[in-house]
């Protein structure tokens, strides 16, 4: 079975061929997840999305099964103990800054209805594939994550530069960037 080359004849981990197989790209609209995943990109600032996949669980239960109202809420207490986990990437800013964006997406939450139809109205609910013959042709962001990262950042969300909101817009299926000849191209290919 044809998958993306990605992995550029590096071996890849079984986390990674299991979220390229079963989320990357995929169309995502449960408010957690959507949560869950922009928690987890900024984590990866400057880490390999490989690490954060290993770590993935230990996140969930570190934050709480990513609930942004639980998360919006963290003191100190709450920091100290997740900046003493081992499980987890202990970045006193990263942590930070997640709890800043639990309380940006309540918000965002209170004003559309949904960080859901916030999201996706950028695109006006379709999912933009850039039909790409090889990974190579794949660009670090776009026109779309940049406004994207513009907006989100004029709404108080931190660790959203348009890298990274790229990124987070393939995570959750608003770009779909899987090859032409990837068999895992899914539901979102027109």
């Amino acid at each position: 079975m044809e998958r993306c080359d990605f992995g550029a004849g590096r071996p890849v981990s079984s986390e990674m061929l299991r979220y390229h197989d079963t989320r990357w790209c995929k169309c995502e609209h449960r408010e957690r997840e959507l949560f869950a995943m922009l928690v987890l990109e900024g984590m990866q600032a400057g880490v390999s999305w490989d690490i954060i996949l290993k770590k993935e669980e230990n996140f969930r239960r570190a934050f709480d099964g990513f609930d942004p109202v639980l998360v919006a809420a963290y003191g100190e207490e709450k920091i100290g103990a997740l900046l003493s986990d081992e499980g987890i990437i202990r970045n006193r800013r990263k942590i930070e800054g997640a709890i800043k964006n639990a309380k940006a997406f309540l918000r965002v939450e209170e004003e559309f209805g949904s960080f859901d139809k916030f999201i996706w109205s950028f695109t006006e609910g379709k999912t933009v594939d850039h039909r790409l013959t090889s990974m190579k042709e794949m660009p670090a962001k776009d026109a779309l994550s940049e406004r994207v990262s513009a907006e989100l950042k004029r709404r108080g969300f931190t660790f959203v530069g348009p890298v990274i909101v790229y990124s987070y817009l393939q995570g959750i299926g608003v770009i779909n960037d899987h090859a032409l000849s990837c068999a895992f191209r899914g539901e979102n290919a027109p």
